[in-house]
């Protein structure tokens, strides 16, 4: 008796398809989006570093330094505000936690010449009295930039600051000053010069060694030896301001992934002005708005595979784009906020889709350079990479065409990058080991009160708020009892 063949529907339902299976692949490399995952996985592993007590301790001790120096700085010419408020960001400017120009700026390593890096942001002035949209004198700047006139501010503040100024005189005979950016930086980077040499010349139990202290550009790079750590401190002296630009009100009637898991006041709650101007501003007079304080805010919106894929391609970035710096890790953090307000935020939460995340932000950034177009994500009009030149987005653009042939590759490279620099920092720590240095507050007496506790409380904050706005609220005439701000919760 003859059996007919079963059908094709009939035997796929049978189990009897034997089509094989294939893993997913990225169409351009060929690379399996699996083994792409895990690399990233790997780098992700290495790149984020947990601290143990004593790391904590030498945290604190390097801040408790910094804080204290700043108090005495304050008192030098009383110039900076009695009651400051700073923003602590973890990351150095070189690694693109703040929108600052980074030609000017030395190299450094990590494992070669740190171990942890902070950007600290410090009010020369505050304009924080004023409800409505701040409107700033444009007239003479590109987009994103400003000069600031301090006919905003009282007679005793312009007396104060007005060796920090550029004149222009008026036709009616009015004097103007404005702010500038180059001599506010030569004052404080002289200031702290002169209160570290102080400091150094009556050295306490258990203070930081200052290793290094160098002006880059607007920017004074503090490295301090606490311990067996290296601390990179790069301080920022800006202009705070509370409340919003007018030049960024369009931005908030637009639709953003933030909306409805954060307040619009969280967001809007203040900017700065940073120390960096245009490509063809006037250094001495030009200002650039910051938005880092909100910035704080939208990265607790962001998916954390999306964040491990940002950081592995800024890893990869960083060493390949170095050279002509025209691709700085801001522009690929603007880009992925723009990503975030493109694409379903369902999409985005998926845990197993960092490679893909990864793809689409080298995708996005070589299509950025082609078309030479990097709209900053607060002030869309405004083209970051307008000023480069094509010959310069060309090159860029074909050295970015070869991690996308190649991702696993570039990946593989970044992990033996920061596992070469970890193994440079357990080399130092092992070192000095056999040296625990106590807080400079101690007085060499148990090392387990109170100073433990602090270091246990301190790595909590450190290990629990990757990426919030730290703000430390400071008596200059009493710099040992720090108040913690994290977002708006006190400590």
């Amino acid at each position: 008796m003859k059996m007919a063949a079963p059908t094709a529907s009939k035997a796929a339902s049978l189990g009897c398809n034997n089509k094989p299976t294939f893993p997913e692949l990225d169409f351009r490399s060929g690379a399996r989006v699996e083994e792409l995952n895990k690399l990233i996985q790997e780098f992700t592993k290495h790149d984020q570093r947990e601290y143990d007590d004593q790391r904590a301790l030498e945290i604190h001790t390097a801040k408790d330094f910094i804080f204290s120096m700043l108090g005495m700085v304050q008192k030098l010419d009383q110039k900076l505000p009695v009651a400051n408020e700073y923003l602590l960001l973890s990351g150095g400017v070189r690694e693109g936690v703040v929108d600052l120009d980074l030609d000017e700026l030395n190299i450094y390593a990590r494992g070669t010449d740190y171990d942890m890096d902070f950007t600290l942001l410090v009010p020369a002035l505050k304009l924080h009295d004023r409800n409505q949209p701040v409107t700033l004198d444009m007239r003479h700047s590109a987009l994103c930039h400003s000069w600031l006139s301090l006919r905003l501010f009282d007679e005793g503040t312009i007396s104060k600051w007005k060796d920090c100024c550029t004149i222009v005189d008026h036709i009616n005979g009015a004097t103007n000053y404005f702010f500038s950016p180059t001599k506010v930086a030569d004052w404080f980077y002289d200031s702290i010069s002169i209160v570290l040499s102080e400091i150094q010349k009556k050295p306490q139990r258990g203070m930081p060694k200052v290793e290094k202290v160098e002006k880059n550009g607007t920017i004074i790079s503090i490295i301090l030896g606490v311990g067996s750590s290296r601390m990179l401190y790069d301080i920022v002296p800006v202009v705070s301001f509370k409340g919003w630009p007018a030049v960024a009100q369009s931005w908030l009637m637009e639709n953003h992934f933030w909306d409805g898991k954060i307040t619009e006041e969280e967001v809007i709650s203040g900017f700065y002005l940073v120390p960096a101007c245009s490509y063809k501003g006037k250094k001495d007079n030009e200002w650039r708005l910051s938005f880092a304080r909100s910035e704080v805010q939208l990265k607790k919106c962001i998916s954390s595979s999306l964040m491990q894929a940002y950081q592995a391609c800024k890893a990869i970035i960083i060493k390949l784009l170095s050279r002509p710096k025209a691709i700085s890790p801001y522009h690929l953090r603007s880009m992925m906020l723009w990503a975030c307000d493109r694409l379903p935020a369902n999409y985005l939460a998926q845990e197993d889709y960092a490679a893909h995340f990864l793809l689409g932000l080298i995708d996005d950034l070589q299509h950025c350079l082609v078309n030479k177009m990097c709209p900053n994500y607060f002030i869309p009009q405004c083209n970051m990479l307008e000023h480069l030149s094509e010959e310069t987005v060309m090159l860029q653009a074909r050295k970015l065409s070869s991690v996308r042939s190649d991702p696993a590759e570039h990946l593989r490279t970044a992990i033996e990058h920061v596992k070469a620099a970890n193994r440079l920092t357990l080399e130092l720590q092992r070192r000095g080991s056999t040296t625990s240095i106590p807080s400079p507050q101690s007085d060499g007496g148990d090392p387990n009160q109170p100073d433990d506790r602090l270091a246990k409380k301190l790595q909590q904050l450190v290990t629990e708020n990757p990426g919030k706005s730290i703000s430390v609220f400071i008596n200059p005439d009493d710099v040992t009892r720090p108040h913690f701000r994290i977002d708006d919760k006190f400590f």
